[in-house]
């Protein structure tokens, strides 16, 4: 399915069945001309992002990329010509495709090479030689496929604690799942973060704010006081504590520049105009 919106063209495939429990999303490709752009206010969400850029490289960023768990935003210039992949990840899915400890990756932009080595040039070079997306996509159906069959295993232990904090928005205390799985909570944070990214109280603060946007997306208007008592938040204050630190801004002034369309599972609530300079 390709999508149309001002200045983009997406074009969306579900990966096959092994590849889509790795996955938060379905396959995702994008293309710009040159003579557009725009500029995002990214928040934190507990996903992982890979880009394959099957065009030049954007953004002053490497041709192909990760970026790993992260706790704070930034800003993300998408301007020029563009046309590359956009795979979004759990982060026990990234541990199994890329193999390495996913702590090393948190707030972190880094070279894909420097993560798959060879493999992520000769990705790179299939993908861009390869006519057509429905292609493209097959190429790293099997691509992903072969990863995971040789990557790393993620504990049980953690694979629980990292599911029970995406099934209740990130209300389990630390110490409550590290009752549920037998161990210690300094084992618990130890392996969890090695295989998450992040320490599971933090990543437990970006899980509820990450549903706090999308529940803000969805109904906008509604009073910020509710929202926030309905994803765990004590009162609202503690909900404007977040916002700061994770977006930079207010309540207010987040739901200001929230676009008001946008093409689906794409320009998603986590991010926000802000003015190019």
């Amino acid at each position: 399915m390709s999508t149309a919106v001002p200045a983009l063209t997406y074009t969306e495939q579900r990966p096959s069945e092994p590849v889509r429990a790795l996955l938060t999303r379905n396959y995702l490709a994008f293309a710009q001309p040159a003579t557009v752009g725009e500029r995002w206010l990214a928040t934190p969400t507990p996903t992982v992002t890979v880009i394959v850029n099957t065009g030049a490289a954007f953004g002053g960023l490497p041709g192909s990329f990760v970026t790993g768990l992260a706790d704070t935003h930034d800003v993300v210039d998408q301007f020029g010509a563009i046309e590359c992949v956009d795979l979004k990840l759990t982060p026990l899915g990234a541990y199994k495709l890329l193999g390495v400890p996913m702590d090393e990756l948190a707030n972190e932009v880094v070279d894909l090479a420097d993560v798959l080595g060879p493999d992520a040039a000769r990705l790179t070079e299939r993908l861009a030689n390869t006519p057509g997306w429905a292609a493209r996509f097959a190429v790293l159906d099997e691509f992903l496929l072969t990863r995971a069959e040789a990557g790393p295993m993620p504990s049980p232990e953690v694979r629980w604690a990292w599911g029970r904090l995406v099934e209740t928005a990130g209300a389990v205390p630390v110490g409550a799942l590290a009752q549920e799985v037998g161990w210690s909570r300094r084992h618990l944070v130890t392996r969890f973060r090695q295989q998450v990214g992040l320490p599971p109280k933090t990543v437990a603060r970006v899980v509820r704010f990450d549903e706090l946007l999308r529940r803000v997306g969805r109904s906008r208007g509604a009073a910020w006081s509710r929202i926030a008592a309905e994803c765990g938040y004590y009162d609202q204050a503690h909900m404007n504590r977040d916002f700061r630190e994770f977006a930079g801004t207010t309540p207010t002034e987040y739901l200001a520049r929230l676009p008001q369309r946008a093409a689906p599972e794409v320009t998603s609530v986590q991010y926000a105009w802000v003015p190019a300079d």
